[in-house]
């Protein structure tokens, strides 16, 4: 499990389960956990999404398909916990 900050200081776990969600559904992020972390951690904008949950973007110029924006979602669950929900 790693866990990073988010933009509001709330620690965001993202655990194995949801690393294989996000590897199942869009195997081209197999190399990029580094990349959501960094998202979560330090993104360009911050959006709310659905049911309480937010969504972490940054661009990023190299990806394995090409340029693109990653999105990051997850969830605040409290000041002190928080998890990634998915990422693409």
């Amino acid at each position: 499990m790693k866990i990073v900050r988010s933009h509001n200081s709330v620690p965001i776990r993202l655990t194995e389960e949801r690393w294989q969600h996000i590897v199942r559904r869009h195997p081209e992020m197999a190399t990029s956990q580094e990349s959501i972390l960094e998202t979560i951690s330090q993104p360009a904008q911050i959006q709310e999404g659905d049911y309480g949950t937010l969504m972490a973007i940054r661009f990023y110029a190299k990806t394995p398909l090409t340029s693109k924006y990653l999105i990051a979602v997850y969830r605040e669950v409290q000041p002190d916990d928080g998890f990634v929900l998915t990422a693409y």
